[in-house]
């Protein structure tokens, strides 16, 4: 689960981003940008996940509002979509468009100090969804291991994460090394444009097949992780293409 989550669009956006700005301002530490961004956000859903844990069995989670979050990210995510393939379609420079970078107060989201990253990764992780989420992950594990529990799965959780959004900070800093190649980055950013757009709208399809389809285990959540797995090794695969095409002499 956490290296799925690793691959939300949103977490994707935001991170290129965030490395396209350090490689700017503070380049070493460009390449681990997903690493401080993910421990922030790992920091945020440990302390949801454990204090919901800690509460048990005062606090119970209404069945409506799993229901409710279902939905919101299914709309969340079309909106992600959207909003990324009318900025592929504009003219000029294209940057990855997210739904929660509205929500980071602008000092932290035009901000490239490591402390910046790691509060954006904490704001993203106290989203309603993120958070709803999380909750529940911690009433699961409490129900059979308690607290310790909880902060298991969170670590856990946490691991895959940070694997996951450090991989995809190195990617682009690798990327930025040669600057001269204008062109190179702008087809590269492009390309991880039209992966969000395919990402979204895929994940927001499976997760409403899975809200219609009476039997949801029918809906196999393999899927749903092979889609993730696709967009990481498609973007590696973009990258490699973009260095392969500004080989001296090649075509």
């Amino acid at each position: 689960m956490g290296l799925r989550h690793g691959l939300d669009p949103d977490h994707i956006a935001v991170v290129d981003n965030l490395t396209f700005r350090a490689a700017e301002e503070r380049p070493r530490w460009a390449p681990w940008i997903g690493t401080l961004f993910a421990i922030g956000h790992s920091l945020a859903v440990a302390a949801v996940a454990v204090g919901a844990a800690a509460l048990t069995p005062r606090f119970v989670l209404p069945a409506w509002v799993s229901s409710a979050v279902d939905w919101a990210v299914i709309v969340l995510l079309v909106l992600v979509g959207s909003l990324n393939l009318l900025a592929l379609r504009r003219p000029g420079a294209y940057a990855p468009v997210g739904w929660r970078q509205g929500l980071i107060p602008g000092a932290l989201r035009d901000s490239s100090h490591p402390l910046a990253v790691v509060m954006v990764g904490i704001v993203f992780g106290l989203v309603f969804d993120t958070a709803t989420q999380a909750a529940a992950w911690g009433l699961a594990a409490s129900s059979t291991a308690g607290v310790s529990g909880a902060m298991v799965v969170a670590a856990v959780f946490a691991v895959g994460m940070i694997l996951t959004d450090t991989a995809d900070s190195r990617i682009v800093a690798t990327l930025l090394r040669d600057r001269g190649d204008v062109d190179r980055v702008r087809r590269y950013r492009r390309g991880v444009g039209w992966l969000i757009v395919a990402m979204s709208f895929g994940m927001a399809l499976y997760a409403l097949a899975g809200k219609l389809i009476a039997d949801e285990g029918s809906v196999s959540d393999d899927l749903f992780m092979g889609m993730g797995v696709s967009m990481a090794l498609a973007v590696v695969a973009l990258l490699l293409w973009g260095r392969q095409r500004v080989r001296p002499g090649a075509p």
